[in-house]
């Protein structure tokens, strides 16, 4: 696996896809800024080569050019986190962004224009592609975010720099940390798998029922398995065609030797509102008219348990809806657990949109062993699958 430490940038403009799609305030500012500091340290080491970066980023989901979805809006922000003032291009192709970059000097920086303004970009058109590498001497992939889009700036574009191209720090950590948990893992190894479907999440069950100990189930998809299971869940949420997976899938567990262990009892309410009215029950004796929005202590203390004996633990996905303080418990009582696991010596990789907005907003980002920076693309790696971003580097 070549990265950026296989490369000297002396002289050399490296052409950075980063993943700066960033979430931005009604004042086009920029309300987290993760994803720029995660790229940090790839850039500057280009720059302390004595290189320059050319950096390629897309930003929302534009149809066409739209003002509100410009890289501009993010340049004084990226200059502040990288510590150097950052050039910006109208553009990412054509005679003028090739001028521009034809000028850069060593130990400059220049962010181009949203790759998204050209419907080329996502279609993976292999002549934008081709016009997008002559803004570079070394191809560097640090966008794992966008990893599993067969996109132009993703994948596409590296058959141009067949002997110079290679993954960023972000990514290759990205890679690492995933390998780590599927394939090199220290036992007994914990996966916690929340939200709301069994079936988003049934690919990644199948691939890792083999590799794991321990399947910590939560969220709304535990109720399908307490539906299956004969239980009452009440107005909990569920997925009735989904009741026989859940059965295979404890089935299968069992085959393997893999412990499923799901929640024992739920904070009920009686409507989806932070205001409801609330109790305490098992999780299979859930009264009509009231539904699961949370793991119960009881739960909590077990799941605890399981965490505090693991080695390796992999979260995606929140046990609650957290975004509600009162149903928020659970995940911070298993966000607790991981920071004392992790504490204790275990790697902890946390991934998925909504387990890394938890750790987040409960201040758990720097007690576990790695937050994953991409939502699709961690579940896709999670599920077996090579992604095109990542494939186009190791050919």
């Amino acid at each position: 696996m070549k990265t950026i430490n296989d490369f000297n940038f002396e002289d050399k403009k490296a052409l950075i896809r980063v993943d700066f799609n960033v979430p931005l305030n009604d004042e086009f500012q920029v309300t987290d800024d993760t994803r720029i500091q995660s790229a940090k340290s790839t850039i500057i080491k280009v720059l302390e080569d004595g290189g320059s970066c050319v950096l390629m980023s897309h930003l929302g989901r534009p149809k066409g050019v739209e003002e509100k979805y410009s890289l501009k809006h993010i340049v004084d922000k990226v200059s502040e986190v990288i510590g150097v003032q950052v050039k910006f291009v109208e553009d990412c192709v054509g005679a003028v962004v090739e001028e521009v970059v034809a000028n850069l000097k060593s130990g400059e920086i220049l962010l181009l224009e949203n790759l998204r303004f050209h419907p080329e970009e996502k279609a993976g058109d292999i002549n934008f592609a081709e016009q997008l590498s002559k803004l570079g001497d070394i191809y560097v992939n640090d966008a794992f975010g966008t990893a599993h889009r067969a996109h132009a700036s993703t994948a596409v574009i590296a058959q141009f720099f067949p002997e110079h191209k290679c993954f960023g720090n972000l990514l290759a950590k990205e890679i690492e940390s995933i390998d780590k948990v599927l394939n090199n893992s220290e036992k007994p190894v914990t996966a916690i798998l929340g939200g709301a479907k069994v079936s988003s999440k049934i690919d990644v069950i199948e691939n890792i029922i083999e590799k794991v100990d321990h399947i910590i189930i939560g969220g709304g998809m535990a109720f399908t398995f307490a539906k299956a299971l004969g239980g009452s869940i009440g107005n909990s949420l569920v997925e009735d065609d989904k009741l026989q997976l859940a059965l295979d899938i404890l089935e299968k567990a069992k085959a393997n030797n893999t412990e499923i262990h799901l929640p024992v009892d739920s904070v009920i309410a009686d409507n989806f509102a932070n205001d409801a009215n609330t109790q305490i029950v098992n999780t299979s004796e859930i009264p009509d008219g009231w539904m699961g929005l949370d793991a119960g202590p009881k739960t909590s203390e077990k799941f605890a348990e399981v965490v505090a004996k693991s080695k390796t633990i992999l979260w995606n996905g929140p046990l609650g809806v957290f975004e509600m303080e009162n149903f928020a418990k659970g995940t911070i009582a298993l966000g607790d657990a991981i920071a004392e696991a992790t504490k204790n010596g275990a790697f902890s990789l946390v991934g998925g949109g909504d387990s890394v907005a938890a750790v987040k907003q409960f201040g758990f980002a720097d007690k576990v062993s790695y937050v994953s920076t991409g939502g699709g693309a961690m579940l896709e790696s999670l599920e077996g699958k090579t992604l095109p971003g990542i494939e186009a580097i190791l050919k």
